[in-house]
Protein backbone atom coordinates (compact mmCIF):
# COMPACT_ATOMS: atom_id res chain seq x y z
CA UNK A 1 0.00 0.00 0.00
CA UNK A 2 2.83 2.38 0.92
CA UNK A 3 4.22 1.53 -2.62
CA UNK A 4 1.10 2.82 -4.08
CA UNK A 5 0.98 5.72 -2.53
CA UNK A 6 4.19 6.93 -3.28
CA UNK A 7 3.55 5.68 -6.62
CA UNK A 8 0.69 8.11 -6.70
CA UNK A 9 2.23 11.13 -5.17
CA UNK A 10 4.66 10.56 -7.82
CA UNK A 11 1.80 11.36 -10.47
CA UNK A 12 1.32 14.54 -12.42
CA UNK A 13 -1.14 16.60 -11.28
CA UNK A 14 -3.07 16.23 -14.23
CA UNK A 15 -2.57 12.42 -14.18
CA UNK A 16 -3.21 11.78 -10.40
CA UNK A 17 -6.66 14.55 -11.11
CA UNK A 18 -7.77 12.09 -13.86
CA UNK A 19 -7.51 8.83 -12.00
CA UNK A 20 -9.39 9.90 -9.33
CA UNK A 21 -12.31 11.24 -11.48
CA UNK A 22 -11.99 8.12 -13.57
CA UNK A 23 -11.90 6.06 -10.40
CA UNK A 24 -15.19 7.94 -9.08
CA UNK A 25 -17.11 8.08 -12.43
CA UNK A 26 -17.08 4.17 -12.62
CA UNK A 27 -17.46 3.68 -8.81
CA UNK A 28 -20.45 5.97 -8.69
CA UNK A 29 -22.34 4.83 -11.73
CA UNK A 30 -22.20 1.35 -10.63
CA UNK A 31 -23.17 2.20 -7.24
CA UNK A 32 -26.09 4.54 -8.50
CA UNK A 33 -26.73 1.41 -10.78
CA UNK A 34 -27.84 -0.47 -7.92
CA UNK A 35 -31.50 -0.15 -6.68
CA UNK A 36 -34.64 -2.04 -4.77
CA UNK A 37 -37.87 -2.23 -6.65
CA UNK A 38 -36.89 0.89 -8.92
CA UNK A 39 -35.21 2.86 -6.27
CA UNK A 40 -31.76 3.80 -5.96
CA UNK A 41 -29.17 6.95 -6.11
CA UNK A 42 -29.29 7.04 -9.83
CA UNK A 43 -26.42 9.68 -11.03
CA UNK A 44 -26.23 10.73 -7.20
CA UNK A 45 -23.96 7.54 -6.92
CA UNK A 46 -21.13 9.58 -8.33
CA UNK A 47 -20.77 12.30 -5.78
CA UNK A 48 -20.59 9.93 -2.49
CA UNK A 49 -17.87 8.06 -4.57
CA UNK A 50 -16.68 11.48 -4.96
CA UNK A 51 -16.55 11.66 -1.72
CA UNK A 52 -15.23 8.31 -0.67
CA UNK A 53 -12.39 8.65 -3.23
CA UNK A 54 -11.45 12.10 -1.38
CA UNK A 55 -11.54 10.43 1.94
CA UNK A 56 -9.23 7.89 1.64
CA UNK A 57 -6.85 10.59 -0.75
CA UNK A 58 -6.85 12.94 1.90
CA UNK A 59 -5.84 10.23 4.93
CA UNK A 60 -3.26 9.00 2.38
CA UNK A 61 -1.83 12.19 1.95
CA UNK A 62 -2.98 12.46 -1.67
CA UNK A 63 -3.90 16.03 -2.79
CA UNK A 64 -5.56 17.80 -6.35
CA UNK A 65 -4.60 20.89 -7.46
CA UNK A 66 -7.59 23.12 -6.50
CA UNK A 67 -7.95 24.88 -9.86
CA UNK A 68 -7.88 21.88 -12.07
CA UNK A 69 -10.33 20.91 -10.28
CA UNK A 70 -12.63 23.89 -10.10
CA UNK A 71 -12.33 23.84 -14.03
CA UNK A 72 -13.59 19.98 -14.29
CA UNK A 73 -16.03 21.15 -11.97
CA UNK A 74 -17.66 24.33 -13.83
CA UNK A 75 -16.90 22.84 -17.09
CA UNK A 76 -18.90 20.04 -15.84
CA UNK A 77 -21.83 21.97 -14.98
CA UNK A 78 -21.72 23.99 -18.04
CA UNK A 79 -22.18 20.95 -20.57
CA UNK A 80 -25.15 19.35 -18.06
CA UNK A 81 -26.91 22.12 -17.89
CA UNK A 82 -26.56 23.61 -21.47
CA UNK A 83 -27.72 19.98 -22.94
CA UNK A 84 -30.71 20.40 -20.62
CA UNK A 85 -31.38 23.99 -22.06
CA UNK A 86 -31.00 22.26 -25.72
CA UNK A 87 -33.25 19.00 -24.45
CA UNK A 88 -36.20 20.67 -23.03
CA UNK A 89 -35.96 24.43 -25.03
CA UNK A 90 -38.32 23.40 -28.08
CA UNK A 91 -41.28 22.20 -25.85
CA UNK A 92 -40.76 24.94 -23.03
CA UNK A 93 -43.03 27.80 -23.58
CA UNK A 94 -45.93 25.05 -25.04
CA UNK A 95 -46.07 23.47 -21.56
CA UNK A 96 -47.15 27.01 -20.38
CA UNK A 97 -50.05 26.96 -21.79
CA UNK A 98 -53.91 25.18 -21.29
CA UNK A 99 -53.68 22.57 -19.20
CA UNK A 100 -49.81 22.60 -18.96
CA UNK A 101 -50.52 26.15 -17.01
CA UNK A 102 -52.65 24.37 -13.91
CA UNK A 103 -49.46 21.93 -13.63
CA UNK A 104 -46.55 23.93 -14.11
CA UNK A 105 -48.37 26.77 -11.17
CA UNK A 106 -48.26 23.55 -9.09
CA UNK A 107 -44.77 22.31 -9.72
CA UNK A 108 -43.95 26.21 -9.11
CA UNK A 109 -45.54 26.48 -5.63
CA UNK A 110 -43.87 23.52 -4.22
CA UNK A 111 -40.34 25.25 -5.36
CA UNK A 112 -41.56 28.16 -3.43
CA UNK A 113 -42.64 26.33 -0.51
CA UNK A 114 -39.39 24.78 -0.80
CA UNK A 115 -37.72 27.90 -0.72
CA UNK A 116 -39.46 29.69 2.52
CA UNK A 117 -38.93 26.30 4.11
CA UNK A 118 -35.71 26.85 3.87
CA UNK A 119 -35.88 30.36 4.36
CA UNK A 120 -37.28 29.90 7.73
CA UNK A 121 -34.94 26.96 8.98
CA UNK A 122 -32.13 29.88 8.65
CA UNK A 123 -33.84 32.27 10.85
CA UNK A 124 -35.09 30.04 13.17
CA UNK A 125 -32.64 26.85 13.70
CA UNK A 126 -29.84 29.17 12.31
CA UNK A 127 -28.63 26.71 10.10
CA UNK A 128 -25.61 28.49 7.86
CA UNK A 129 -26.95 29.47 4.22
CA UNK A 130 -23.88 27.78 2.12
CA UNK A 131 -24.90 24.87 3.96
CA UNK A 132 -28.30 25.64 3.97
CA UNK A 133 -29.03 25.62 -0.01
CA UNK A 134 -27.26 22.71 -0.80
CA UNK A 135 -29.49 20.87 1.75
CA UNK A 136 -32.15 22.48 -0.33
CA UNK A 137 -30.80 21.17 -3.09
CA UNK A 138 -30.15 17.64 -1.67
CA UNK A 139 -33.60 16.98 -0.39
CA UNK A 140 -34.87 17.97 -3.96
CA UNK A 141 -32.49 15.77 -5.79
CA UNK A 142 -31.52 19.02 -8.02
CA UNK A 143 -28.14 18.45 -8.94
CA UNK A 144 -28.22 22.06 -10.89
CA UNK A 145 -28.99 23.67 -8.10
CA UNK A 146 -26.22 22.58 -6.43
CA UNK A 147 -24.09 23.86 -8.73
CA UNK A 148 -25.68 27.47 -8.99
CA UNK A 149 -24.96 27.62 -5.21
CA UNK A 150 -21.71 26.93 -5.42
CA UNK A 151 -21.03 29.60 -8.22
CA UNK A 152 -23.61 31.96 -6.59
CA UNK A 153 -20.98 31.77 -3.20
CA UNK A 154 -18.13 32.10 -4.90
CA UNK A 155 -19.68 34.94 -6.71
CA UNK A 156 -19.62 36.56 -3.52
CA UNK A 157 -16.37 36.04 -2.79
CA UNK A 158 -16.45 33.24 -0.54
CA UNK A 159 -13.77 31.37 0.79
CA UNK A 160 -12.63 27.41 -0.40
CA UNK A 161 -14.05 26.15 2.79
CA UNK A 162 -17.46 28.14 2.34
CA UNK A 163 -17.87 26.92 -0.85
CA UNK A 164 -17.38 23.32 -0.16
CA UNK A 165 -20.51 23.52 2.87
CA UNK A 166 -23.28 23.37 -0.26
CA UNK A 167 -21.37 19.73 -1.54
CA UNK A 168 -21.54 18.28 2.08
CA UNK A 169 -25.04 19.60 2.96
CA UNK A 170 -25.87 17.67 -0.21
CA UNK A 171 -24.91 14.43 0.44
CA UNK A 172 -26.47 14.43 3.72
CA UNK A 173 -30.06 15.55 2.50
CA UNK A 174 -29.76 13.45 -0.92
CA UNK A 175 -30.89 10.01 0.62
CA UNK A 176 -34.11 10.92 2.48
CA UNK A 177 -34.63 13.43 -0.72
CA UNK A 178 -35.55 10.41 -3.13
CA UNK A 179 -37.47 8.80 -0.05
CA UNK A 180 -39.53 11.34 0.40
CA UNK A 181 -41.17 11.67 -2.62
CA UNK A 182 -42.27 8.38 -2.70
CA UNK A 183 -43.45 8.98 0.71
CA UNK A 184 -45.29 11.64 0.01
CA UNK A 185 -47.19 9.99 -2.67
CA UNK A 186 -48.16 7.20 -0.92
CA UNK A 187 -49.55 9.66 1.51
CA UNK A 188 -51.83 11.86 -0.90
CA UNK A 189 -52.89 8.65 -2.51
CA UNK A 190 -54.14 7.01 1.37
CA UNK A 191 -55.32 10.69 2.32
CA UNK A 192 -58.17 10.79 -0.51
CA UNK A 193 -58.45 6.88 -0.84
CA UNK A 194 -57.42 7.37 -4.56
CA UNK A 195 -58.41 4.46 -7.12
CA UNK A 196 -56.40 4.02 -9.53
CA UNK A 197 -58.45 2.40 -11.83
CA UNK A 198 -60.77 5.55 -11.38
CA UNK A 199 -57.96 7.97 -12.15
CA UNK A 200 -56.74 6.32 -15.51
CA UNK A 201 -60.49 6.44 -16.52
CA UNK A 202 -60.90 9.76 -15.69
CA UNK A 203 -57.45 10.67 -17.46
CA UNK A 204 -58.24 8.92 -20.59
CA UNK A 205 -61.51 10.58 -20.87
CA UNK A 206 -60.22 14.19 -20.48
CA UNK A 207 -57.79 13.34 -23.25
CA UNK A 208 -60.30 12.38 -25.60
CA UNK A 209 -62.17 15.47 -24.85
CA UNK A 210 -59.13 17.65 -24.94
CA UNK A 211 -56.58 17.65 -28.14
CA UNK A 212 -53.48 15.61 -27.56
CA UNK A 213 -52.97 15.14 -30.93
CA UNK A 214 -53.69 17.39 -33.71
CA UNK A 215 -57.58 16.30 -34.51
CA UNK A 216 -59.37 16.12 -37.95
CA UNK A 217 -62.34 16.08 -39.35
CA UNK A 218 -64.49 15.57 -42.47
CA UNK A 219 -66.87 17.67 -43.35
CA UNK A 220 -69.66 17.60 -46.18
CA UNK A 221 -70.19 20.99 -47.92
CA UNK A 222 -73.89 21.50 -47.95
CA UNK A 223 -74.14 26.03 -47.70
CA UNK A 224 -74.79 26.63 -50.91
CA UNK A 225 -73.08 30.20 -50.43
CA UNK A 226 -69.79 28.45 -51.58
CA UNK A 227 -71.46 26.58 -54.31
CA UNK A 228 -68.52 27.61 -57.15
CA UNK A 229 -66.32 29.42 -55.16
CA UNK A 230 -62.48 28.39 -54.54
CA UNK A 231 -60.81 26.65 -51.75
CA UNK A 232 -59.10 29.51 -51.29
CA UNK A 233 -61.80 31.84 -50.85
CA UNK A 234 -62.81 30.33 -48.14
CA UNK A 235 -62.46 31.74 -44.71
CA UNK A 236 -60.46 31.08 -41.87
CA UNK A 237 -58.82 27.74 -44.49
CA UNK A 238 -55.20 27.04 -44.90
CA UNK A 239 -53.75 30.42 -42.96
CA UNK A 240 -55.97 30.55 -40.18
CA UNK A 241 -55.66 27.21 -38.35
CA UNK A 242 -56.95 24.92 -40.94
CA UNK A 243 -55.43 22.80 -43.73
CA UNK A 244 -57.41 20.78 -46.40
CA UNK A 245 -55.47 17.67 -46.78
CA UNK A 246 -57.70 15.49 -49.25
CA UNK A 247 -60.83 16.76 -50.94
CA UNK A 248 -63.69 13.99 -52.32
CA UNK A 249 -65.52 14.57 -55.32
CA UNK A 250 -67.74 12.28 -56.20
CA UNK A 251 -65.70 9.01 -56.17
CA UNK A 252 -63.02 10.25 -57.09
CA UNK A 253 -60.12 10.90 -53.56
CA UNK A 254 -58.09 14.31 -54.79
CA UNK A 255 -55.47 16.68 -54.00
CA UNK A 256 -56.83 19.76 -52.99
CA UNK A 257 -55.07 23.39 -54.37
CA UNK A 258 -56.30 26.79 -53.44
CA UNK A 259 -58.33 27.26 -56.87
CA UNK A 260 -60.16 24.40 -56.84
CA UNK A 261 -63.66 24.51 -57.58
CA UNK A 262 -66.14 23.80 -54.75
CA UNK A 263 -69.41 21.99 -55.47
CA UNK A 264 -72.11 20.78 -53.05
CA UNK A 265 -71.77 17.48 -51.38
CA UNK A 266 -67.52 17.32 -51.44
CA UNK A 267 -66.44 16.17 -48.70
CA UNK A 268 -63.15 17.96 -47.27
CA UNK A 269 -60.84 15.97 -44.93
CA UNK A 270 -59.88 19.20 -42.70
CA UNK A 271 -56.72 19.42 -39.96
CA UNK A 272 -56.59 21.85 -37.13
CA UNK A 273 -56.95 22.73 -33.54
CA UNK A 274 -60.63 21.43 -32.60
CA UNK A 275 -62.54 24.59 -32.08
CA UNK A 276 -61.06 25.51 -35.49
CA UNK A 277 -62.43 22.63 -37.03
CA UNK A 278 -66.02 22.80 -35.30
CA UNK A 279 -66.28 26.44 -36.45
CA UNK A 280 -65.31 25.09 -40.60
CA UNK A 281 -67.76 22.43 -40.01
CA UNK A 282 -70.78 24.93 -38.74
CA UNK A 283 -69.66 27.14 -42.06
CA UNK A 284 -69.30 24.87 -44.39
CA UNK A 285 -71.85 22.11 -43.94
CA UNK A 286 -72.10 18.99 -41.73
CA UNK A 287 -69.76 16.65 -40.28
CA UNK A 288 -69.73 13.56 -42.24
CA UNK A 289 -68.27 9.61 -41.16
CA UNK A 290 -66.76 8.87 -44.51
CA UNK A 291 -63.11 6.99 -44.60
CA UNK A 292 -60.74 9.81 -46.16
CA UNK A 293 -57.57 8.73 -44.59
CA UNK A 294 -56.80 5.89 -47.00
CA UNK A 295 -55.22 6.55 -49.76
CA UNK A 296 -55.53 3.16 -51.44
CA UNK A 297 -57.00 2.73 -55.15
CA UNK A 298 -55.97 6.69 -55.64
CA UNK A 299 -52.85 8.28 -57.34
CA UNK A 300 -52.39 9.71 -54.00
CA UNK A 301 -49.90 8.97 -50.89
CA UNK A 302 -48.70 10.77 -47.73
CA UNK A 303 -45.36 10.79 -46.95
CA UNK A 304 -42.96 12.11 -43.89
CA UNK A 305 -40.53 14.37 -45.22
CA UNK A 306 -37.95 15.34 -42.38
CA UNK A 307 -36.58 19.08 -42.91
CA UNK A 308 -32.35 19.07 -42.75
CA UNK A 309 -31.78 21.28 -45.91
CA UNK A 310 -30.23 24.62 -43.99
CA UNK A 311 -31.30 26.31 -47.23
CA UNK A 312 -35.28 25.64 -45.69
CA UNK A 313 -34.56 26.73 -41.83
CA UNK A 314 -36.62 30.26 -41.53
CA UNK A 315 -38.26 30.34 -44.24
CA UNK A 316 -42.46 29.97 -44.09
CA UNK A 317 -44.43 27.07 -45.83
CA UNK A 318 -45.86 29.17 -47.97
CA UNK A 319 -42.43 30.09 -49.95
CA UNK A 320 -41.70 26.60 -51.32
CA UNK A 321 -44.38 27.03 -53.50
CA UNK A 322 -45.58 23.32 -53.18
CA UNK A 323 -49.29 23.67 -54.22
CA UNK A 324 -47.53 24.47 -57.97
CA UNK A 325 -45.65 20.88 -57.32
CA UNK A 326 -49.49 19.23 -56.33
CA UNK A 327 -48.66 18.64 -53.12
CA UNK A 328 -49.44 20.10 -49.55
CA UNK A 329 -47.95 19.90 -46.26
CA UNK A 330 -51.11 18.30 -43.86
CA UNK A 331 -49.35 18.18 -40.65
CA UNK A 332 -46.25 19.73 -39.31
CA UNK A 333 -44.72 17.16 -36.09
CA UNK A 334 -41.64 19.42 -34.01
CA UNK A 335 -40.37 18.20 -30.56
CA UNK A 336 -43.05 15.49 -30.11
CA UNK A 337 -45.94 18.41 -30.85
CA UNK A 338 -48.11 18.31 -33.97
CA UNK A 339 -48.24 22.21 -35.53
CA UNK A 340 -51.06 22.99 -38.20
CA UNK A 341 -49.45 23.61 -41.25
CA UNK A 342 -50.42 27.28 -41.74
CA UNK A 343 -48.28 28.82 -44.45
CA UNK A 344 -46.52 31.58 -41.88
CA UNK A 345 -45.27 28.41 -40.53
CA UNK A 346 -41.28 28.87 -40.16
CA UNK A 347 -39.70 25.90 -40.31
CA UNK A 348 -36.62 24.77 -37.93
CA UNK A 349 -34.31 21.28 -38.53
CA UNK A 350 -36.04 18.30 -37.47
CA UNK A 351 -39.64 19.24 -38.21
CA UNK A 352 -41.49 16.29 -39.53
CA UNK A 353 -43.46 17.09 -42.45
CA UNK A 354 -46.77 15.17 -43.36
CA UNK A 355 -46.71 15.56 -47.35
CA UNK A 356 -49.61 14.85 -49.16
CA UNK A 357 -49.78 14.40 -53.15
CA UNK A 358 -48.90 11.82 -55.90
CA UNK A 359 -45.78 9.88 -55.20
CA UNK A 360 -44.00 11.94 -58.21
CA UNK A 361 -44.46 15.03 -56.98
CA UNK A 362 -43.60 14.23 -53.32
CA UNK A 363 -40.20 12.41 -54.17
CA UNK A 364 -39.71 15.86 -56.80
CA UNK A 365 -39.95 17.99 -53.37
CA UNK A 366 -37.93 16.15 -50.80
CA UNK A 367 -34.72 18.13 -51.96
CA UNK A 368 -36.32 21.57 -50.95
CA UNK A 369 -36.36 19.61 -47.30
CA UNK A 370 -33.39 17.59 -47.50
CA UNK A 371 -34.76 14.54 -46.31
CA UNK A 372 -31.57 13.44 -44.98
CA UNK A 373 -32.34 11.28 -41.64
CA UNK A 374 -29.03 10.57 -41.21
CA UNK A 375 -28.42 14.52 -40.45
CA UNK A 376 -30.91 13.78 -37.51
CA UNK A 377 -28.04 11.49 -35.86
CA UNK A 378 -25.18 14.00 -36.39
CA UNK A 379 -24.28 16.21 -33.19
CA UNK A 380 -24.10 19.82 -34.24
CA UNK A 381 -20.86 20.33 -32.12
CA UNK A 382 -19.54 23.66 -33.79
CA UNK A 383 -22.94 25.19 -32.29
CA UNK A 384 -22.62 23.38 -28.77
CA UNK A 385 -19.73 25.56 -28.43
CA UNK A 386 -21.11 28.69 -30.12
CA UNK A 387 -23.80 28.10 -27.19
CA UNK A 388 -21.68 27.93 -24.20
CA UNK A 389 -19.70 30.76 -25.47
CA UNK A 390 -23.27 32.92 -25.32
CA UNK A 391 -24.36 31.21 -22.06
CA UNK A 392 -20.95 31.71 -20.19
CA UNK A 393 -20.90 35.59 -21.43
CA UNK A 394 -24.86 35.95 -20.07
CA UNK A 395 -24.42 34.07 -17.04
CA UNK A 396 -21.73 37.04 -16.13
CA UNK A 397 -23.69 39.76 -16.74
CA UNK A 398 -25.05 41.64 -13.53
CA UNK A 399 -28.81 42.05 -13.48
CA UNK A 400 -30.10 44.94 -11.08
CA UNK A 401 -33.56 43.65 -9.34
CA UNK A 402 -35.30 45.99 -7.54
CA UNK A 403 -34.79 44.88 -3.37
CA UNK A 404 -31.97 42.77 -4.06
CA UNK A 405 -28.78 44.29 -2.61
CA UNK A 406 -26.37 42.80 -4.77
CA UNK A 407 -26.83 42.46 -9.07
CA UNK A 408 -27.91 38.56 -9.43
CA UNK A 409 -26.21 36.54 -12.01
CA UNK A 410 -27.41 33.84 -14.02
CA UNK A 411 -23.74 32.29 -13.51
CA UNK A 412 -22.45 29.64 -15.42
CA UNK A 413 -25.31 27.53 -14.41
CA UNK A 414 -27.99 29.84 -15.29
CA UNK A 415 -27.02 31.46 -18.10
CA UNK A 416 -25.88 28.42 -20.37
CA UNK A 417 -29.58 26.71 -19.17
CA UNK A 418 -31.54 30.22 -20.79
CA UNK A 419 -29.30 30.35 -23.92
CA UNK A 420 -29.95 26.82 -24.90
CA UNK A 421 -33.38 27.36 -24.20
CA UNK A 422 -33.14 30.70 -26.39
CA UNK A 423 -31.60 28.65 -29.19
CA UNK A 424 -33.41 25.59 -29.27
CA UNK A 425 -36.42 27.55 -29.65
CA UNK A 426 -34.92 29.39 -32.28
CA UNK A 427 -33.37 26.46 -33.99
CA UNK A 428 -30.51 28.19 -36.23
CA UNK A 429 -28.90 31.58 -36.18
CA UNK A 430 -26.48 31.87 -39.39
CA UNK A 431 -24.28 28.57 -39.70
CA UNK A 432 -25.33 27.46 -36.81
CA UNK A 433 -27.82 24.56 -35.87
CA UNK A 434 -29.40 23.92 -32.55
CA UNK A 435 -30.31 20.14 -32.73
CA UNK A 436 -28.97 17.66 -30.69
CA UNK A 437 -29.84 13.91 -31.16
CA UNK A 438 -31.07 12.14 -27.92
CA UNK A 439 -28.51 9.99 -28.15
CA UNK A 440 -25.56 12.88 -28.13
CA UNK A 441 -27.32 14.81 -26.05
CA UNK A 442 -27.62 11.86 -23.46
CA UNK A 443 -24.33 11.24 -23.35
CA UNK A 444 -22.92 14.74 -23.27
CA UNK A 445 -25.41 15.27 -20.31
CA UNK A 446 -24.05 12.26 -18.32
CA UNK A 447 -20.24 13.44 -19.01
CA UNK A 448 -20.88 16.51 -17.40
CA UNK A 449 -22.63 16.00 -14.93
CA UNK A 450 -20.49 12.66 -13.88
CA UNK A 451 -17.61 15.05 -14.31
CA UNK A 452 -19.61 17.99 -11.80
CA UNK A 453 -20.47 15.43 -8.84
CA UNK A 454 -17.04 13.67 -9.29
CA UNK A 455 -15.15 16.69 -8.44
CA UNK A 456 -17.80 18.26 -5.58
CA UNK A 457 -17.45 14.53 -3.85
CA UNK A 458 -13.58 14.51 -4.39
CA UNK A 459 -13.47 18.20 -2.44
CA UNK A 460 -15.66 17.71 0.06
CA UNK A 461 -14.65 14.09 0.73
CA UNK A 462 -11.83 15.26 3.31
CA UNK A 463 -14.52 16.86 5.81
CA UNK A 464 -17.55 14.53 5.06
CA UNK A 465 -17.17 12.41 8.14
CA UNK A 466 -16.34 14.60 10.29
CA UNK A 467 -19.36 16.70 9.23
CA UNK A 468 -21.63 13.61 9.64
CA UNK A 469 -20.24 12.15 13.05
CA UNK A 470 -19.49 15.44 15.07
CA UNK A 471 -20.35 18.27 13.56
CA UNK A 472 -24.02 19.26 12.26
CA UNK A 473 -25.03 16.40 9.56
CA UNK A 474 -27.89 14.66 11.53
CA UNK A 475 -29.23 18.00 11.95
CA UNK A 476 -28.94 18.59 8.37
CA UNK A 477 -30.91 15.32 7.67
CA UNK A 478 -33.82 16.61 9.24
CA UNK A 479 -33.93 20.23 7.70
CA UNK A 480 -33.04 18.37 4.49
CA UNK A 481 -36.22 15.93 5.31
CA UNK A 482 -38.37 19.14 6.08
CA UNK A 483 -37.98 20.79 2.80
CA UNK A 484 -38.68 18.07 0.79
CA UNK A 485 -42.21 17.45 2.93
CA UNK A 486 -43.41 20.13 3.60
CA UNK A 487 -43.74 21.45 0.43
CA UNK A 488 -44.77 17.91 -1.42
CA UNK A 489 -47.93 17.16 1.12
CA UNK A 490 -49.06 20.85 1.46
CA UNK A 491 -49.15 21.39 -2.52
CA UNK A 492 -50.15 17.78 -2.90
CA UNK A 493 -52.98 18.18 -0.62
CA UNK A 494 -54.43 21.32 -2.00
CA UNK A 495 -53.70 20.38 -5.89
CA UNK A 496 -55.95 17.14 -5.07
CA UNK A 497 -58.52 18.80 -2.52
CA UNK A 498 -59.27 22.50 -4.33
CA UNK A 499 -58.18 22.43 -7.61
CA UNK A 500 -59.38 18.28 -7.84
CA UNK A 501 -55.88 17.26 -10.26
CA UNK A 502 -55.75 13.92 -11.30
CA UNK A 503 -53.49 11.75 -8.76
CA UNK A 504 -51.63 10.22 -11.84
CA UNK A 505 -51.38 13.23 -13.51
CA UNK A 506 -50.32 15.37 -10.01
CA UNK A 507 -47.47 11.99 -9.30
CA UNK A 508 -46.05 12.85 -12.21
CA UNK A 509 -45.99 16.66 -11.25
CA UNK A 510 -44.65 15.73 -7.76
CA UNK A 511 -42.04 13.66 -9.17
CA UNK A 512 -40.90 16.56 -12.12
CA UNK A 513 -41.20 19.67 -9.25
CA UNK A 514 -38.03 17.59 -7.86
CA UNK A 515 -36.66 16.69 -11.32
CA UNK A 516 -36.05 13.30 -9.73
CA UNK A 517 -36.35 10.36 -12.71
CA UNK A 518 -36.48 7.85 -10.07
CA UNK A 519 -39.83 9.07 -8.34
CA UNK A 520 -41.71 9.30 -12.16
CA UNK A 521 -40.53 5.53 -12.44
CA UNK A 522 -42.19 4.48 -9.09
CA UNK A 523 -44.98 7.30 -10.11
CA UNK A 524 -45.19 5.04 -13.71
CA UNK A 525 -45.20 1.49 -11.68
CA UNK A 526 -48.90 2.26 -10.20
CA UNK A 527 -50.33 2.47 -13.68
CA UNK A 528 -49.57 2.17 -17.39
CA UNK A 529 -50.87 5.05 -18.10
CA UNK A 530 -48.66 8.27 -19.36
CA UNK A 531 -50.44 10.50 -17.22
CA UNK A 532 -47.21 10.45 -14.88
CA UNK A 533 -45.08 11.16 -17.71
CA UNK A 534 -47.05 13.81 -19.15
CA UNK A 535 -47.14 15.19 -15.82
CA UNK A 536 -43.44 15.27 -15.23
CA UNK A 537 -42.51 16.28 -18.80
CA UNK A 538 -44.70 19.26 -18.62
CA UNK A 539 -43.06 20.79 -15.41
CA UNK A 540 -39.84 19.78 -16.37
CA UNK A 541 -38.63 22.96 -17.68
CA UNK A 542 -39.70 25.41 -15.40
CA UNK A 543 -38.83 23.68 -12.52
CA UNK A 544 -35.24 23.20 -13.65
CA UNK A 545 -34.89 27.03 -14.10
CA UNK A 546 -36.40 27.69 -10.48
CA UNK A 547 -34.49 25.42 -9.24
CA UNK A 548 -30.64 27.10 -10.72
CA UNK A 549 -32.28 30.24 -9.70
CA UNK A 550 -33.68 29.96 -6.31
CA UNK A 551 -30.46 28.59 -4.15
CA UNK A 552 -28.59 31.62 -6.02
CA UNK A 553 -31.47 34.42 -4.81
CA UNK A 554 -30.92 32.68 -1.65
CA UNK A 555 -27.51 33.39 -1.30
CA UNK A 556 -28.33 36.89 -2.49
CA UNK A 557 -30.83 38.07 -0.39
CA UNK A 558 -29.40 36.09 2.99
CA UNK A 559 -25.55 36.56 3.03
CA UNK A 560 -24.92 40.01 0.94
Amino acid sequence: MNALVAFLQGLPAVALASIALGVAGSLGLWLGGLNWRGIGLGIGGVLFAGIFVGHVAGAAGLHFDAEMMEFVREFGLILFVFTIGIQVGPGFFSTLQKSGLQLNIIAASVVLLGVLTAAALHFVAGVPVPALVGVMSGAVTNTPGLGAATQALKDIGADPATVALPGLGYAVAYPFGIVGILISMLVVRAVFRVKIEAEEEAFEQSRRRGAGALPAMNVALRNPNFEGLSLGEVPDLYDAGVVVSRLRKGDQLLHPSRSMRLALGDILHLVGPAEKLHNMMLILGEEVDVALTTTKGTNLTWQRVVVTEKKALGRHLRDFGLEGHGVSVSRVMRAGTELTAQGSLALQFGDILTVVGAQEDIASIKTLFGDRNAALEQAQFSAVFFGIVLGVLVGSIPILLPGLPAPLKLGLAGGPLVVAIALSRLGFFGPFVFFMPPVANHALRELGIILFLAAVGLKAGGNFLETLTRGEGFHWMGYGALITLIPLLTVGIVARAVWKVNYLSLAGVMAGSMTDPPALAFANAMSGSSAQSIGYASVYPLVMCLRILAPQLLVLLLMS
